[in-house]
């Protein structure tokens, strides 16, 4: 396998970047995928020096599409996020930022014909059966472009509708049943709200968690002791969900942690969103779903800190203002969200040594 070449496209989507495979070529290289990823990717070294990975949990991203035989979805797309200094490839949830590269990706590949000055892309995420409806700019003029918080240039506009989001992991929108819950952890009980929409959700007040809410996520980090409570909370709810039998073996991408709260004109919301241990630079575009579902769902902690108008949501983040919107595709609750992508390269990916070392045992396929 050393020295075999893997095709791939580099792209931004949203305020992540990915590597974008046909998942179709990995399956026939002869290699488990997981190992096949961890390998291209430089994994585990905290730098990925030897790969293509980019050393933190918004670069160390994998897209598997292929054109899909389901009746109603285009393509099938499975997310992978690639462990960055441990040799695990988390398959447990979607990445919203990294969906919206799918669409132009099928395009590009001669899989979606064109319908005129938009083509609207179905696309179904085999993680979490979730279908995503892309509405892709294919006019003779060339993309509409537009800027998103979070990154410094424009990028190609698209509009994304999670179709159906609730209960896509757990079966529910309110996996426990409740809209509040009391979790206990080692460093004492805590009130939270948990939902499955777009992705798993655990939802804390800030001040219930000695914050404001519009602390900056290098300030969170910082402060170790916080981050350690603040896991023991999203393991705790793991377990409450239905999604871990212990808060040791509860996954590291999934549920997320959102901590929220109100803005000053009691429109909005602040959110600092942890991802992979770290707060987010940004938000995570399925966490953002399931907390619109939250605003809109009476007795939440979300709820009883926004004014919400039933429809558009402004989510305030570390990199600035996300606005989604509460509405229906084809007569089906979706919660819609712009974002822009970009693509960056075609590369030909070279497998290194190490393939099937001691290092790498234990890896699932």
């Amino acid at each position: 396998m050393q020295g075999q070449e893997i095709m791939a496209s580099w792209m931004r989507g949203g305020t992540s970047k990915c590597w974008v495979f046909d998942h179709r070529d990995l399956r026939q290289s002869g290699v488990p995928v997981d190992e096949l990823l961890l390998r291209l990717f430089g994994s585990p070294d905290p730098r990925q020096v030897d790969g293509v990975g980019g050393g933190t949990s918004t670069t160390s991203k994998a897209v598997l599409v292929a054109p899909s035989n389901e009746v109603g979805v285009d393509v099938d797309y499975t997310f992978a996020q690639v462990g960055v200094d441990v040799p695990v490839v988390d398959w447990g949830s979607n990445c919203g930022n990294c969906s919206s590269v799918v669409g132009r990706y099928a395009v590009g590949r001669g899989w979606i014909e064109p319908t005129g000055a938009t083509t609207s892309v179905r696309v179904r995420n085999t993680n979490t059966g979730q279908l995503i409806v892309l509405d892709v700019d294919t006019s003779d003029s060339g993309p509409q472009l537009a800027e998103i918080p979070g990154v410094p240039f424009p990028g190609e506009s698209v509009r994304m509708w999670f179709v159906d989001p609730a209960g896509r992991t757990t079966g529910r929108l309110l996996p426990t049943g409740n809209t509040r819950d009391r979790l206990e952890t080692p460093s004492g009980a805590i009130e939270v709200s948990m939902l499955d929409a777009g992705a798993p959700v655990v939802i804390v007040d800030a001040r219930d968690v000695g914050l404001s809410g519009t602390e900056t996520p290098a300030e969170i980090d910082s402060e170790a002791a916080r981050l350690t409570h603040l896991d023991e909370i999203r393991r705790a709810g793991a377990v409450a969900m239905g999604m871990a039998a212990s808060p040791a073996v509860a996954a590291r991408a999934v549920p997320k942690l959102a901590i929220v709260s109100g803005t000053d004109d009691g429109r909005g919301l602040q959110v600092r969103m942890l991802s992979m241990g770290k707060v987010h630079p940004a938000l995570a575009i399925t966490g953002s779903v399931a907390i619109t579902l939250a605003a809109a769902t009476t007795g939440t902690i979300a709820a009883d800190l926004v004014d919400f108008d039933g429809q558009r949501l402004q989510l305030e983040t570390p990199a600035g203002t996300l606005e989604t919107t509460l509405g229906q595709y084809q007569s089906r609750t979706a919660v819609a969200v712009t974002r822009t992508m970009r693509a960056l390269a075609e590369a030909r990916l070279t497998v290194g040594a190490a393939i099937g070392a001691p290092e790498f045992a234990g890896v699932a396929s």
